[in-house]
């Protein structure tokens, strides 16, 4: 936890700003890296009767970390995506609860 999901981006991006990426986005969660899981979902998108490349939009499922550790993980993301060349990118975030978040049916909350 996070997990990252991500759309309109290649996997091959993805691989070539991971470590960094993540190393990033660890430090300023204070959790090691092994927390992180990246998934880059592949998708057709379509427009007007054509395949459109698709839109970044960069899904984060987390544990609530207060507005401005979000703001700043969101300017983190932002800031690979840029790097690979592409202009905009929007970043959403999902909170979970810990009562309603399961590790081998065990409540986060009871930890």
């Amino acid at each position: 936890m996070p997990h990252i999901i991500i759309r309109g981006v290649t996997v091959d991006q993805v691989k070539t700003i991971s470590t960094l990426f993540v190393q990033e986005l660890a430090d300023l969660c204070a959790c090691g890296t092994d927390n992180f899981t990246l998934e880059i979902v592949q998708s057709t998108y379509v427009f007007a009767g054509d395949e459109v490349q698709g839109y970044p939009l960069i899904e984060v499922k987390w544990f609530e970390r207060g507005q401005e550790i979000q703001d700043q993980f969101a300017k983190i993301v932002t800031k690979h995506i840029h790097a690979l060349g592409i202009p905009e990118v929007e970043v959403a975030f999902s909170t979970f609860q810990e009562s309603a978040y399961y590790l081998n049916g065990k409540s986060f909350a009871s930890s």
